[in-house]
């Protein structure tokens, strides 16, 4: 479901999949080839959320965003690169992940954090707020630590999972 908020109505490219079920409210754009899967849900409500190209909210995410006022100026927006999975039942609160980025199934990312480029977060993870997780490493744990650099294949995989993801919503388009 696609919903305007206030007047402002997401910005979805064609080529992008949002399933039936999931949900996408306010100031949004996602970029080309994405895709959004099953309960998943994107509110852009109070600031804006980004999402680059070529990247999957898997099902069960919760991407949202903080509001400007005098504590806080500006606000959290979110902002998801290119090239991104995000996994199931992930939690993405006013924070930034660049491009190539792989998020494990039910982890956690606050306010203000900040994923570099080439980065891998293991599943059930947690990034507190404010802190920034350095390109090309595995971070893993509650809350994440960077456990190692990433293997050549794994950095290679970040395309990979990104490009599965775009083949999968193109066969749920024909459908």
């Amino acid at each position: 479901m696609i919903r305007t908020f206030e007047g402002i109505t997401p910005v979805i490219a064609a080529s992008t999949y949002i399933d039936e079920m999931a949900v996408v409210i306010g100031n949004v754009s996602i970029g080309e080839d994405s895709s959004v899967w099953p309960a998943a849900v994107i509110r852009g409500d109070v600031n804006t959320i980004t999402i680059g190209s070529r990247t999957s909210i898997q099902d069960g995410s919760v991407l949202h965003v903080n509001h400007d006022d005098e504590d806080n100026p500006g606000g959290d927006p979110l902002q998801v690169g290119s090239n991104v999975t995000v996994g199931h039942k992930v939690m993405l609160h006013g924070c930034t992940i660049h491009d190539r980025c792989l998020i494990g199934m039910s982890s956690t990312i606050l306010d203000k954090a900040v994923i570099e480029s080439n980065t891998m977060l293991g599943a059930g993870s947690l990034v507190a707020p404010g802190k920034v997780l350095e390109s090309g490493y595995l971070y893993v744990g509650t809350p994440a630590r960077q456990i190692r650099k990433l293997t050549a294949a794994e950095l290679a995989y970040l395309d990979i999972s990104a490009e599965h993801y775009v083949r999968i919503k193109a066969k749920h388009i024909k459908t």
